[in-house]
């Protein structure tokens, strides 16, 4: 059975099982798509943890004329050794991907396929350099992410844990944004300031918050928790927890429809929203 077309299951792994599970769907890919062995083997099969896959497909994407895939390789199995929240953050993200994004019906898609989950880890070795002050590689990290997925995350920012980008193209977050935990975002969202301003100048996204395609949320303005972006939105003020804001410049137009917005992704605004 070609997994792909099965119906999707919930998943509710621990560490290890989310391992075994990969594995498991890596074997079935390469029965049922041998022209992909090799990529799934190199990718996934040839590694001892999800970890060491990882810095595999980090130093593999990222790598150029100016930085060897030898060295990125080091610097990630370096950090995934000494830093194991990275692997807890990444196991996290993954699960993420699975329960939100219905296009995702096994965990190896956004390993092997999704530049939104790549670019997230990409971002968390930036960031993991930034806090041991290795400034300069850090950037480097960045440009490559950019360059390669086109998801600009600065390294300074600070970014929770099972949070979803999904599709991924054209994401900005600014160097004093922080993201909490549980955030889901579509394509084109952009975190960041209202001037040249220096210091504290970029958003605060609360938990479990959604942010629609095309939205931006610009300043030093905090999203509270459990709210609702809608896509295409400008956000210039605050947003109380557990309500929708949508328009140019957004503004409340009722609650957030539900508990859990950022894993509901329900984006339709209702006529009582309007």
């Amino acid at each position: 059975m070609n997994m792909q077309h099965a119906g999707k299951k919930p998943l509710e792994l621990d560490k290890d099982a989310i391992w075994s599970q990969l594995r498991d769907e890596a074997r079935a890919a390469v029965r049922d798509e041998p022209l992909l062995g090799a990529l799934i083997h190199a990718g996934l099969l040839h590694h001892h943890s999800l970890e060491a896959a990882l810095a595999y497909r980090f130093s593999l994407k990222l790598a150029s004329g100016e930085m060897s895939e030898q060295i990125l390789r080091e610097l990630a199995d370096q950090a995934y050794r000494d830093t194991p929240a990275l692997g807890d953050a990444a196991r996290a993200d993954l699960l993420a991907v699975y329960d939100r994004d219905p296009a995702t019906h096994r965990l190896l898609q956004p390993i092997l396929f999704f530049k939104g989950f790549q670019a997230l880890q990409a971002y968390r070795m930036g960031h993991w350099l930034w806090r041991k002050g290795r400034r300069d590689m850090a950037y480097f990290v960045q440009m490559r992410c950019s360059e390669c997925f086109g998801v600009d995350i600065h390294p300074a920012a600070q970014i929770g844990t099972g949070v979803m980008i999904d599709h991924a193209h054209s994401i900005v977050i600014g160097e004093t944004a922080t993201v909490g935990n549980d955030v889901s975002m579509l394509h084109s969202v952009t975190l960041g300031g209202t001037g040249k301003e220096d210091g504290d100048r970029h958003p605060k996204i609360g938990d479990g918050v959604m942010i629609g395609a095309g939205a931006k949320v610009l300043g030093n303005i905090r999203i509270g928790h459990h709210s609702r972006i809608a896509a295409g939105s400008v956000v210039l003020h605050e947003v109380p927890p557990c309500k929708t804001v949508a328009g140019v410049p957004a503004k409340v137009i009722g609650d957030a429809g539900c508990s859990e917005p950022s894993h509901s992704m329900n984006q339709l605004l209702g006529t009582n929203d309007l």
